[in-house]
This record gives structure tokens, C-alpha cells and sequence, in this order.
């Protein structure tokens, strides 16, 4: 019992994580192990090397023999043994392989496999039956497949050599699979070439992966096409079987013909010119990216070489394809969705993963190696350092790049050896993180160092955008001070138009101004422009939004808290540059107030203000320059600067999806109520209080539904204050409303705010202020029905609130009908409205997108609701109110209106609404038309949240909604 706790003690403090276990293996061999002690030791897992070295030696006691004779095939074997517990398992099921490590390097892999199956190299022709075939197809790959790792692991082959081999090892099994077909498929008319894709193509692969492949077929002479493709078809399919098929020794790996012309749902085999007819016509960016890595792999190779060479010619000018901008932003995309669906512990699609690597060298050497043949390389890291020789990605970038690729390829390759599966996650226990950092040569802590290694690497690979894209467009227009090659202004224009930017010249003098020079401001901007021209190029309109940044810049580059927010507040800088790049009208006014560029750091910064703050601020700007020596232009010019602010605000908060359209005009509305009382409190001091003034609400304001383009629709009441002349106190007014409309329409860098007074009795015949009595005696002698219409609109807005009340409880009898209307009240309605639509519509514009005036607009569904309240509020308090989407609620909860017909009038009136102020946003001036100009419905189609290659389901969507709509119009307002 001692001697055995002494043993286990010592097995232990040799490095045996089980000592226990690890004595009771070498007990159960019979024999002295002293002597491959220290080599075990040495190896990733001890504990797994030895479990699987006592196995083999209970089944081959030979083999003891020959690691005690041969030190390199000790080395080899336990080192192998030491990471793969399956290769361990093979070695015992077959331990005959164990010489097979004492070969320095072994023949030729495709001319063994062939005689693996029985098939004779030269004729291609199986003489083993397919069961006995498939099998020793399978154990001649892994006894290959282990003689490479164990040089691997020995440092006997680079990574490189490890990839290539692993490749052309693919390509062997293939070609042994492909004569394994031929026992089953009589071929003799048709000629199949086996193209490599991906990893193989690039002779890159890993241990286990799968092998992305297409075919292509020629009949040969004198045979029939169709039934050739038939047949080429059936062997395709039976050597991807053949790979593919359990067997006692398992399975090789998956064949996968995805990346053939339509994918999955695309014929497995088709001849040469019909996937050159697909790719002239059809194929997309990433299919052209994909093709980077053809090869001829198996099969016919001078025809996989004909191929190759005739898509290699499209493949090289692709970047010049009129959809190349759109398919990037695409694949970006999609490699953005895969690192945020998985893990942080991903090595291939995690942030800093194998994919954002291999993504951006793909990028680069689309845009630039069409004229530079140099690129042209298939492997990633000859790629990298073609790209860093000829100045398109800098020497100290290229270098840390491929160093972070190779070591996150070493780690896939050691996950996938333990067990001979396809992983890419990064595991968590203390057991598996050991040996993989001890089999990367890291002794002292292995855990610790293997975690910081792969972090460090990671967060380099990570900012690739910044490092591959966008730092030599820096190089290409400023005078750094720089050894290495720069890109010339031909290429840097070439990667910026690849990104997006449609005048690339004009965007590099922008850059070009923002970043030469020695001052502080010029060497903060080369810090942050590499990360801002990548969130420009994901805005709608990149160029618009780096003239933006730099017009802004230009203003507030020597305000020494800009650029430090820029530079220190991520979230600040991401959505300045996505604001600029949406949004002609608010970069507008981000132009005349640079300092709201403070409120884009958080979503409580955008969130609406309520009423009752603005006011408080609106009033003490009043008092402050009315009382003081401004006057009232500068009074009023401070609350329009208030405005401005707000309205950027609200902008900016809509861009960012944070407050849906009913809050959008809600605040605008509230905004423009604010505004006009803090004029009117202007107007009223200048002229003097002689009469009491409201301010009613019309259209749109009335509604709380203002659009960023909506005017100010008001009526005008006063009433004289007591003992004060009806005459002197409507001069007075008079003056009021004429002082008012003065002051918001002075020139000023902001929005104006127009004031539009016709809805009042008599338009513009009529007086622009009236008393309440002058309006109840108007009313009750000549108020016509669509006057009634209009008044269901009205509300207060500014000025005296009791006069305000008074006037909307006046006119309420008049909106709110008792009894309803008179059938000929409704069909004068219906006639009036069916008027405007064949009058109103402007000359030349398409009814179908027009979102105020076309079929299922916002004219029809106002129309239905107000309908609705002139037939029943007068009975029903609920459908009081100036809102349109509430008056269609509170004719649902009256069983007015069917719930279904409600949703979609809403939908129809969101949408428009919202499309109309997306124009405003975009373009800085009105709009109520969907644009026919692709270019512009495309801005449009994004603002609103489609991805740049939506214009088409955009449009596609307006249309169903308005036509939905339209038939609940023609039904509920028409009676149709």
C-alpha cells in the first residue's frame, strides 16, 4: 500500500492530473514505464496520452519495443496521443499505423488512397467491393491524417504546410470517393470535374470540416447532354455518399454542394457554359467572392481547369457590377447577424473570430484586384501579404493580422483533433483550456497565458474595418509620416466607391482637409475618422454624411469638448455619423446648433420633453430679452433657437426608432404651441394688452398630427377687456396677429414656421381676427359643411385658455351635431370629397404614391373618421376628439367600426404619415409623394428601417397597406 501512494505521489508531481488513475494504467501493463515518463510528461494531456498508450500496448505489446528503439517516433506518437482521443482510438483499433510515424514523409496521398480501394491510379477503376472500399478509404485517411498531426504537433510542418497537406488530402479522398462511384455508375459518356471551394480551394482546410465543392460536366463526343448530366448527376451523388456513409470506421466528413449557381435548390451538376450563363446573369457578390477560391480538385482536372480560368475573368470584375456597393453592405450584414447570434467563445464567427479576417482580405482584393493581378491569391494569409506588398494594408497591420489568423487556426485545429468534430467554441473547463494552451507550447500557466493570448488576438482581429479599410485612405490624402506604401488616390477612390460612397474623389478632399496637418485637432480627426468612414458607409447616404461631419467639424473642431466626445463617447460618435448619413434636415440644423451633438449620448438625452418644461424655457427667454435690451426680434430669435434644438431632438429620436409616429407629431405639435405662445407673449408686449387673444388650432396642428414640413393652420379670437372700444381692441388684435406671423417669419438659420390663417370664416376675404361673438354669429348664419368638418379639428392652442375654451365650446354644437347629419349632408360630403380627389391631385403625379391624396392616403382615412364624427358625436361624448387614430378607437369601442377595418385605416395612416416625414428627413424639403427616382426611394426605404436592397419590398408594402385601406374606404365612407 505505501509503494502505491509513493507512486501515485510522484506520478502527480511529474505533471498527471489523476495520479491514482495514472498508476493503476501502468500497473495494468505489466511492465516498467520510467522510461517514457519524462516524454509523457511533456505532452498536452499526460493523463489522455497515457490512457491511450497503455490501450495500444495491450493490443500491440510490440510497440513498446519500437518507442524505446526510435525517439522520434516516440515523440510523434505521444504527442498524438496527447491531444486526439480519437486518433488515439484509431491507432488502437489499427496499430499497424504506428510505423507509418517513423516515415520522416510519407508517398504520394492520392496515388495510396486509389490502392486503399482497390482502384488502379491510372485507370480510375475499383476492383474492391464498395463496403470493403469505403472502409479502407476511411483507414488510410486517418492513418495519413495522423502521420500529418503528429508532425504538427512535433513543429515538423508550419501551419501552412499543415493546411495545404490537409487540402490535397481532401482532394485525394475525393478522387478515391469518385472511384468508388464508378463501381456503381457506368460513367463511360460524360466527363466530371470536382471544383474545390472555400477552404479547400484556398488549401487551407482544417482538420475537420466540410468540404464545399461543385461540379461541372461535359458530355463526351457523340454522347447525348441530357442524359450525360443524368449521369454525372448520379456519380456526384454517389461519391458524396461515399464520403459521407457510417461505417465501422465512422464517416469522413460532409460534402457540401451549397455554393453551387442557386444554391440548394439548383441542379447538383450542371455543364460548363450554364454556370457561365448563370454568372453573367444572375449570380450575386458573394458568389463571385466565393469563386476567389476555386480549384480542381478531383475528377477531370483539365476541365475544373477550364473552369476556373473562364469564371476567374468575372470574378475579377466584379467590384465594377452596378449591385456590388448593395451585396457588400449585404454580406457585411450577414457577418454582422452571425456575430451577434453566437458567442464570444467563437473562433470563426465570434467578434475578432476567423471570419472578420477572411471576410476583409476577400473584400480588398475584389475592389483592387481587378487592376492589380498581384492579389489574386486564393489563401488567406498569401492574400494578407499580397495586400500589405502592394500598400493597400499597412506592414505592422498585416503582420498582426496574420498573426492573430494563424493562432486562432492552431486553436481550431486543436479543438477539432480532440475528438475529430467540427467546432469552432472555445471551451470553458480548466481540463480542455490545459491542454490547449500546453499544446501550444505554454507550460507555466497554461489556462492563464492561453486565455490572454486569445483575447489579445481577437480584440486585434477585431477592428480589421478600421485597420484593413480605412486607416490607408488616411495614408492616401495626408502627410503622415509613414515608411511603409500608401495606397495611390486610384485605389483609395476604388475601396471608398466599394463601400458605398459615390463620389469617392470628393470624399477623399474631405478627408483629405479634416486630417493633414500637425495640429491637436487634425491628429484627434486620424484617430476617429478610420472608425467614423465605416459607420458613414453603413448610413443611407455615406457622402452626405462625411460633408456633414465635416461642415460640423469645421464649426466646432477648436471647441476643445467636441472631438474629445467623439473620440471618448462611442455612442455619440455611431449615431452622429448615422444622423448625418440619413438626414438632410437634421444635419441642417445640427449645422446651426453643433452643440446638440452633447444630447446624442444616450436615449434619455432624445426622450421628448414635456410641454409644460418648454414653456417654462420658451417664457423666460421672453422675459429675458423683452425686459432687457434685446427687443422683441431677439426674443423671439431665442425661442427659435429652442425650436431648432427640439426639432433636432425629435428628429433624431424618430431616426433611431425611439418614438413612434403619434409621438412624433404629438411633439411637434407641442412644440409649435410652445413657439406660438412664446410669439404671442412677444407680439402682446410690443402692442399692448387691450383685448384677451387665443390661438385656435386647425388641420394638423388641431389633430396633434404635425409633420416636420407641417405649416401652423390657427384661427384668431380675442375679446375686448372690459371698458375697452370692440374697435380699438380689433385694431389691437389685428396688430397681434400681424406682429406674430412677423416675428416667426424673420430670416433665420432654422425651419421656418409658417402661419397659415385661411381655414378662418371667409379665408383670406375675411378678417384675420375676430370676437367669439363675431365667430358665433358667422357661424350660425353661414357655415358651411365642410367648414363644420374643419372645426372638428380645432383646438386651443396659445394665449388665453378661458377664451380658448369658450370658443371650442361654441363651435361644439356646430362639430358635434345633434342627431347627426341629413342623408343630403352625407352624400355632399361623400361628393366633396370625391372632387378632391380628381381636382387636388397634382398635374403628373402618380395616385398610387401619393401618401396625402392617393387611394388609402391620409386624406381617406381622415375623411372616414370625421365622417364618423359628424354622424355620431353628437351622441357619443368618446368620439370627441381632434385626434384621427383616436376617433377611429372610439368608433370601434362604439361598434361604429370594425376592429379589423380599424387596423388597417391605421396602418395605412402610420405609414403614410411616416413616409412623409421620412422625405422631410431625407431630402430637407416637403414631400407627399413615394419618389418614382430609385436613388431617392432607396434613402427613403432605409430611413424607415428597410436594408439598402429593400426600395422594391418598400414600395411593394405601401402599396398592399393603401390598397387595403382603400377598400375599407370605398365600403365605410362611400357605402360601396
Amino acid at each position: 500500500m505505501p509503494r502505491i501512494e509513493s507512486t501515485t505521489a510522484r506520478l502527480a508531481k511529474l505533471g498527471f492530473a489523476d495520479g491514482a488513475r495514472a498508476a493503476q494504467l501502468i500497473r495494468q501493463t505489466g511492465t516498467d514505464l520510467d522510461d517514457l515518463l519524462e516524454s509523457l510528461v511533456g505532452v498536452a494531456d499526460p493523463d489522455l496520452a497515457l490512457l491511450s498508450l497503455t490501450r495500444l500496448i495491450e493490443r500491440e505489446p510490440a510497440v513498446l519495443d519500437a518507442l524505446r528503439q526510435d525517439d522520434d517516433l516516440k515523440v510523434r506518437l505521444l504527442a498524438v496521443l496527447g491531444v486526439s482521443a480519437a486518433l488515439g482510438e484509431h491507432v488502437v483499433r489499427h496499430p499497424g499505423q504506428v510505423a507509418w510515424l517513423a516515415e520522416p514523409r510519407l508517398g504520394e496521398a492520392r496515388t495510396e488512397l486509389l490502392r486503399a480501394v482497390g482502384a488502379d491510379p491510372a485507370e480510375l477503376e475499383p476492383v474492391a467491393t464498395e463496403e470493403k472500399a469505403l472502409v479502407a478509404l476511411r483507414v488510410a485517411y486517418r492513418g495519413r491524417l495522423m502521420h500529418l498531426v503528429a508532425r504538427d504537433l512535433t513543429g515538423q510542418a508550419s501551419l501552412q504546410e499543415v493546411m495545404s497537406e490537409l487540402s490535397d488530402l481532401a482532394g485525394a479522398a475525393l478522387e478515391a470517393a469518385l472511384a468508388i462511384a464508378r463501381a456503381e455508375v457506368d460513367a463511360s459518356d460524360v466527363r466530371l470535374a470536382v471544383v474545390g471551394m472555400g477552404k479547400c480551394g484556398a488549401r487551407e482546410l482544417n482538420y475537420i470540416s466540410d468540404v464545399d465543392v461543385i461540379f461541372v460536366a461535359e458530355p463526351r463526343e457523340g454522347a447525348d447532354e441530357a442524359k450525360a448530366l443524368r449521369t454525372a448527376t448520379r456519380l456526384a451523388q454517389a461519391m458524396m455518399r461515399a464520403c459521407t456513409a457510417t461505417t465501422p470506421e465512422g464517416s469522413l466528413w460532409e460534402v457540401d454542394a451549397g455554393l453551387r449557381p442557386e444554391g440548394r435548390s439548383g441542379p447538383l451538376v450542371r455543364t460548363l457554359g450554364s454556370h457561365l450563363a448563370y454568372y453573367r446573369r444572375w449570380a450575386k457578390t458573394w458568389e463571385f467572392q466565393a469563386l476567389l477560391k476555386a480549384r480542381p480538385v478531383a475528377g477531370d482536372m483539365a476541365l475544373g481547369a477550364v473552369y476556373v480560368e473562364a469564371v476567374n475573368e468575372m470574378v475579377w470584375s466584379a467590384a465594377t457590377r452596378e449591385d456590388f456597393v448593395e451585396d457588400v453592405q449585404s454580406m457585411r450584414r450577414r457577418v454582422e447577424a452571425h456575430v451577434r447570434a453566437e458567442g464570444e467563445r467563437q473562433l470563426k464567427l465570434g467578434p475578432g473570430g476567423l471570419r472578420d479576417i477572411e471576410f476583409a482580405v476577400q473584400l480588398l482584393q475584389l475592389v483592387h484586384g481587378r487592376l492589380d493581378p498581384l492579389l489574386r491569391r486564393r489563401a488567406t494569409l498569401s492574400a494578407l501579404a499580397a495586400l500589405s506588398r502592394g500598400g493597400y494594408v499597412g506592414r505592422d497591420d498585416s503582420r498582426s493580422l496574420a498573426e492573430a489568423y494563424s493562432f486562432l487556426r492552431q486553436v481550431e485545429h486543436l479543438l477539432q483533433l480532440h475528438r475529430l468534430r467540427r467546432t469552432h467554441i472555445v471551451p470553458t473547463g480548466e481540463d480542455d483550456l490545459r491542454r490547449l494552451g500546453r499544446a501550444l507550447g505554454m507550460q507555466a500557466d497554461p489556462v492563464g497565458e492561453f486565455t490572454a493570448r486569445w483575447r489579445r488576438h481577437a480584440m486585434e482581429a477585431r477592428r480589421l474595418h478600421e485597420k484593413l479599410f480605412y486607416r490607408p485612405l488616411l495614408q492616401a490624402v495626408s502627410r503622415l509620416q509613414e515608411s511603409e506604401a500608401r495606397l495611390s488616390a486610384t485605389a483609395a477612390a476604388a475601396r471608398l466607391e466599394a463601400l458605398g460612397y459615390v463620389d469617392p474623389m470628393g470624399a477623399l478632399r474631405h478627408i483629405g482637409a479634416l486630417t493633414s496637418g500637425v495640429s491637436r485637432r487634425a491628429a484627434i480627426q486620424r484617430t476617429l475618422l478610420p472608425v467614423m468612414l465605416g459607420w458613414f458607409a453603413d448610413a443611407p447616404d455615406p457622402d452626405a454624411a462625411l460633408l456633414g461631419f465635416r461642415q460640423v467639424s469645421d464649426k466646432l473642431g477648436s471647441t476643445p469638448w467636441y472631438l474629445r466626445l467623439l473620440r471618448d463617447e462611442t455612442a455619440v460618435a455611431a449615431r452622429m455619423a448615422r444622423v448625418l448619413g440619413t438626414s438632410r434636415y437634421a444635419t441642417g440644423l445640427l449645422m446651426n446648433a453643433p452643440e446638440a451633438v452633447a444630447m446624442l449620448g444616450s436615449d434619455g438625452e432624445l426622450a421628448v420633453r414635456p410641454q409644460e418644461s418648454l414653456l417654462g424655457e420658451a417664457s423666460s427667454a421672453v422675459s429675458r430679452h423683452v425686459d432687457g435690451d434685446g427687443g422683441a426680434e431677439t426674443a423671439v430669435a431665442a425661442v427659435r433657437a429652442l425650436r431648432r434644438r427640439e426639432l433636432f431632438r425629435i428628429a433624431v429620436a424618430d431616426i433611431f426608432g425611439l418614438a413612434d409616429i403619434e409621438t412624433v407629431g404629438g411633439a411637434l405639435s407641442s412644440l409649435t404651441d410652445v413657439t406660438l405662445q412664446a410669439a404671442l407673449d412677444t407680439a402682446l408686449s410690443k402692442v399692448g394688452n387691450v383685448t384677451s387673444f387665443a390661438i385656435i388650432a386647425m388641420g394638423r396642428l388641431g389633430g396633434m398630427e404635425c409633420s416636420y414640413a407641417s405649416d401652423a393652420d390657427v384661427m384668431f379670437v380675442h375679446q375686448p377687456l372690459p371698458g375697452v372700444e370692440e374697435r380699438e381692441a380689433t385694431d389691437a388684435a389685428f396688430a397681434v396677429a400681424n406682429e406674430l406671423r412677423r416675428l416667426l417669419s424673420l430670416p433665420a438659420p432654422d425651419p421656418p414656421l409658417i402661419i397659415d390663417p385661411d381655414l378662418r370664416p371667409e379665408g383670406r376675404q375675411g378678417p384675420l381676427a375676430r370676437t367669439l361673438a363675431s365667430y358665433r354669429a358667422y357661424y350660425a348664419r353661414w357655415s358651411s359643411p365642410w367648414e363644420s368638418q374643419a372645426l372638428l379639428r380645432a383646438r386651443f392652442s396659445a394665449g388665453d385658455a378661458e377664451l380658448g375654451a369658450a370658443f371650442t365650446q361654441m363651435i361644439d354644437e356646430l362639430r358635434y351635431p345633434q342627431g347627426g347629419l341629413p342623408d343630403d349632408a352625407v352624400r355632399e360630403i361623400r361628393r366633396l370629397k370625391a372632387r378632391m380627389e380628381a381636382e387636388r391631385l397634382p398635374r403628373g403625379a402618380d395616385p398610387g404614391l401619393h401618401t396625402k391624396l392617393g387611394p388609402g392616403g391620409l386624406s381617406d382615412v381622415e375623411w372616414v373618421a370625421q365622417l364618423l364624427q359628424l354622424r355620431y358625436a353628437g351622441t357619443l361624448p368618446s368620439l370627441r376628439t381632434t385626434r384621427t387614430l383616436d376617433a377611429l378607437r372610439a368608433a370601434v369601442a362604439e361598434e361604429l367600426l370594425a376592429p379589423a377595418d380599424e387596423a388597417v385605416l391605421a396602418e395605412a395612416w402610420r405609414f403614410a404619415s411616416r413616409i412623409r416625414d421620412a422625405i422631410m428627413l431625407v431630402k430637407g424639403r416637403p414631400g407627399d409623394s413615394v419618389p418614382r427616382d430609385a436613388s431617392e426611394r432607396k434613402l427613403i426605404a432605409q430611413t424607415l428601417g428597410y436594408p439598402p436592397d429593400g426600395s422594391e419590398d418598400f414600395l411593394d408594402d405601401y402599396r398592399r397597406v393603401t390598397r387595403r385601406a382603400r377598400l375599407v374606404v370605398d365600403r365605410v365612407f362611400y357605402g360601396a
